[in-house]
């Protein structure tokens, strides 16, 4: 398997998804029952749902803001078991998440990229500083900063935006030993082309760990299906055992 040596002692990025936050208590996005199953993205995902009806993007994310900050949520064994290899691998692990959630940060994660924004911080449309927040948001707040009232939006990357820390992104990708793509659907780019990029350098082996086959699963080296919370420590404990 092109790669799989080379991993002994160099880099690794994992990108997660939502399927690692789905035995937390998290919602999924595009599962039959996910939240795109009950409210329409343009509605509450994108800079033009947010220009049409600031008060009711604001009703979405306060409630699922609420949900992880007080809502018994927390992280699962996928989770702890990335953390642990972050402490562990003798090289540099990047964890890369299309997740907004914190359950990464709150498991010990600490080389992490929130690539769509993080659902506890808020931003100013103004003077663009992200903010630390866990209460509601509403028209009526004020920027810490700048002071101004209604500039306000969560710190989220809706459809249509560019995501965050692309550079950093690229330049890891591009110099890995070892790509591991975590309950993603496949779907959503840039991530989902991120095996791709991997792929054409040649060095690096890829693994899909997943619950059920993504759009690019062909792409992979290696695909290994099940629930994260059962799939991510067994490949954890066979890595450092190596």
């Amino acid at each position: 398997m092109a790669g799989k040596a080379g991993t002994e002692m160099g880099s690794i990025v994992i990108l997660t998804g939502a399927g690692i936050s789905k035995e937390s208590g998290l919602d999924t996005f595009r599962d039959r029952d996910g939240i795109w199953s009950k409210v329409r993205m343009e509605d509450v995902a994108t800079p033009e749902g947010f220009r049409r009806d600031p008060a009711r993007v604001h009703a979405f994310y306060n409630a699922r803001r609420r949900n992880l900050a007080e809502g018994g949520v927390t992280p699962n064994a996928a989770h702890a078991a990335l953390a642990r290899l972050e402490k562990d691998w003798p090289g540099e692990v990047l964890l890369i998440t299309q997740n907004i959630d914190d359950l990464h940060e709150r498991a010990g994660s600490e080389n992490l990229i929130h690539m769509h924004g993080e659902l506890l911080k808020i931003r100013c449309v103004k003077c663009a500083r992200p903010f630390a927040w866990t209460a509601d948001l509403g028209l009526d707040d004020k920027c810490p900063d700048c002071y101004r009232i209604g500039s306000l939006r969560p710190h989220v990357v809706w459809f249509g935006e560019m995501p965050l820390d692309m550079e950093r992104i690229m330049e890891a990708l591009m110099d890995c030993a070892l790509f591991v793509s975590i309950g993603t659907s496949g779907h959503v780019y840039p991530a989902a082309g991120f095996v791709q990029t991997v792929r054409a350098q040649g060095r690096a082996h890829t693994i899909e760990l997943n619950l059920e086959p993504s759009q690019g699963t062909s792409l992979f080296h290696e695909t290994r299906l099940g629930p994260a919370s059962q799939l991510v420590p067994t490949f954890v404990e066979d890595l450092l055992s190596r």
